[in-house]
């Protein structure tokens, strides 16, 4: 619940004005998917390769985000609710000053990625379905997590422990069990570019 007694102040430069400066739209590009799909690796490298076009792109990423922001919640179902919620409230202020904003959460939840795609205009989201069946996520195991998880050493892990609802109508779905990162970074890269003209 917001204070009564706290305003919220107008920016004294619009969105619009920012999308004109920049040459594109603003929106939020939000990659979910299993520990281990790809999610961070494939938001880097089109966040490079966008930034290296002059686009006005940022990351977010779930990780980086714990070290910070939400690092006082854990991994119950209520702390990953929060942890996007508060995400989202982030990523709507880039949005707001004409950034492109990639994030790389798993966030299971369909009701949470929901709620974030509520924040913004409704062609200001768009959910990356970063796909990969978990036998591959968890031969990948990057982090050793799935190990961890396998062994009790976490509590709480998706697809293990936790359930991971996968999205019904994502804009994109980028499958990384059949096509390499490159192939994965270039059709998320030309889906901003497409999205945000």
């Amino acid at each position: 619940m917001v204070n009564k007694d706290i305003v919220w102040h107008e920016a004294s430069i619009t969105k619009r004005e920012y999308h004109e400066k920049n040459q594109h739209k603003s929106s939020i590009i939000w990659l979910t998917g299993l520990s281990g799909s790809g999610k961070s690796t494939i938001a880097n490298a089109a966040a490079r390769e966008l930034f290296a076009q002059g686009y006005q792109v940022t990351v977010l990423d779930g990780d980086n985000v714990r070290h910070g922001l939400n690092k006082d919640l854990g991994f119950s179902d209520e702390d990953r609710k929060e942890n996007i919620r508060r995400i989202g409230e982030v990523a709507k202020l880039f949005v707001e000053q004409g950034t492109i904003v990639i994030t790389a959460f798993i966030s299971p939840f369909k009701e949470d990625r929901g709620l974030v795609r509520q924040l913004v205009e409704e062609d200001e989201f768009h959910e990356v379905y970063v796909k990969c069946d978990l036998a591959t996520c968890e031969e990948r195991d990057p982090k050793g997590l799935y190990k961890k998880a396998r062994n009790g050493e976490i509590p709480f892990f998706t697809g293990i422990d936790s359930p991971y609802e996968e999205p019904e109508t994502p804009e994109l779905v980028l499958d990384t069990g059949a096509h390499n990162r490159e192939e994965c970074k270039n059709q998320l890269v030309q889906y901003v570019k497409d999205q945000t003209k």
